[in-house]
């Protein structure tokens, strides 16, 4: 059974025209930047991982009626009611109800510029050759995941290009089940428009997509 998730739109049709926003805003209302101290607060406390975050917001019934900082918000709701950090009554409530959970770590309001600055590096040490080069031809597995997964649908089972090659790094898929970080050579594959969405597309369209190793397969020379 495939698991649903929104990190593949890339095809699908919409309704209405997208329109870009001018450069430089960030929030809309004025609960959005609250969401957002609110989710870097709790995923400080090491109570989930950044993959797992992104894992519960991308798996929402719900994501495609809901704004950007809406989905934060409700994946928030949703770890945070899995750990009981915050049950449903008392996000209804609007307050405590229950005994609190203890955490790892709290981020607190001084040390908040200096976790930004540090980040989350993903790269972890090679403990074996990469698979492919650049320039090989690779096609994209088609696997019937029964979790999240950063391989997008629309590039499942298409041929493309190695295009750069960038090192070994956490995978997301084994990470965001708590599986642990089972790092993998992590590759740009180039695709032409024509591959993913047929011969009506430009041949001059080209997409790059960032995929672990072990979501492709090697194409022989000769196809």
């Amino acid at each position: 059974m495939s698991y649903q998730t929104h990190a593949d739109l890339g095809g699908s049709p919409v309704s209405g025209a997208i329109l870009p926003e001018p450069e430089g805003v960030a929030f809309h209302a004025d609960w959005e930047p609250r969401a957002l101290a609110l989710t870097l607060a709790m995923g400080a406390t090491g109570s989930w991982n950044l993959d797992a975050s992104r894992a519960a917001r991308e798996t929402l019934p719900d994501y495609a009626r809901l704004g950007y900082y809406e989905i934060w918000l409700a994946a928030l709701e949703k770890l945070m009611a899995e750990r009981a950090l915050a049950l449903p009554d008392e996000i209804a409530a609007g307050r405590m109800l229950h005994p609190p959970q203890p955490v790892a770590r709290v981020l607190r309001a001084e040390q908040v510029q200096q976790a930004l600055a540090r980040g989350s590096p993903t790269e972890r040490p090679a403990a074996q050759p990469a698979r492919f080069a650049v320039g090989q031809r690779v096609r994209m597995r088609m696997p019937a995941a029964d979790h999240h997964t950063r391989l997008p649908a629309y590039v499942q089972g298409k041929p493309g290009t190695i295009e750069s090659v960038h090192g070994t790094h956490v995978f997301a898929d084994s990470h965001a089940q708590g599986l642990g970080e089972a790092p993998q050579w992590l590759y740009t594959v180039v695709f032409d428009g024509p591959a993913l969405w047929g011969d009506g597309a430009e041949s001059a369209q080209r997409v790059s997509v960032d995929a672990w190793e072990s979501y492709m397969d090697a194409v022989p020379e000769a196809a």
